[in-house]
């Protein structure tokens, strides 16, 4: 790990058929055709009822889900400009994401963070702040998502939901259909959702992250930061993270 005052630096490192004259073309036609569609339809089906299990076990499960703002702020600063936190404030580590909703190596790691915060529990806190990447299509988009769910307190929810369906939106034509029926499946309010996603203060909160990422010279996705360190990239998985957080919580305090 290195010191966030090094990042700057170290980023930049991250089908025959019947003929139809035939007596009976029509039915058999008809048949062939449900079947050719069939798979569709279950295949859906199943997406459905899975991502649906999910949630409601996603809501049964996670842990506390704090927003708190940030202590360096000035005063006077809106909700807009507060940091998305999940964890106990006085966890002893805080694991912090800079993060692109679109990137499949932020994807993973989520999965992985995930898994630390069930480890840890009370003594990990994670914050997730936005960096989406020009090169990806509908990064930003999916970020504003994010933000407008915040804006009814389920940005985790929305966070969670889109890096586990990112190889769907990613994809999509028309993203907007799909972040619109997630807000539906997170129980949002469908029309405050559509307006928020246009709203300055749901963009304003990724401006502010972005600004963050500049200060300390990030550049690529995912970087994190383990109690205000660096981690290296090759260390940005389960095993890795759990090596950086047991260094970190059994470090002593200074006499």
């Amino acid at each position: 790990m290195i010191n966030r005052r090094m990042a700057r630096s170290y980023a930049a490192v991250s089908g025959c058929g019947q003929a139809p004259h035939e007596p009976g073309f029509a039915h058999i036609s008809i048949l062939r055709s449900m079947r050719r569609y069939l798979p569709f339809v279950i295949v859906a089906a199943v997406a459905f009822l899975t991502l649906d299990g999910g949630i409601m076990l996603y809501r049964a499960k996670r842990l506390p889900i704090l927003t708190l703002p940030k202590n360096h702020m000035a005063s006077g600063m809106d909700d807009a400009e507060s940091i998305h936190v999940r964890g106990q404030a006085d966890a002893p580590v805080t694991l912090e994401e800079f993060g692109d909703f679109q990137c499949r190596a932020c994807g993973t790691l989520a999965g992985a963070i995930n898994q630390l915060e069930h480890d840890y529990h009370l003594r990990l806190r994670v914050i997730f702040r936005h960096f989406p990447l020009a090169g990806h299509k509908h990064a930003r988009e999916a970020a504003i998502a994010s933000e407008a769910a915040a804006l009814q307190d389920r940005f985790w929810e929305m966070h969670d939901l889109l890096y586990r369906e990112q190889s769907v939106w990613s994809k999509a034509a028309d993203v907007r259909l799909l972040f619109n029926a997630y807000a539906g499946m997170l129980g949002l309010d469908i029309d405050r959702f559509k307006k928020d996603m246009e709203s300055d203060k749901a963009k304003s909160r990724i401006t502010f992250d972005e600004r963050e990422a500049a200060k300390l010279g990030v550049t690529s996705t995912p970087t994190v930061f383990l109690n205000n360190q660096a981690v290296a990239p090759n260390a940005l998985n389960t095993p890795g993270l759990h090596a950086a957080i047991d260094a970190a919580i059994n470090v002593k305090p200074p006499p």
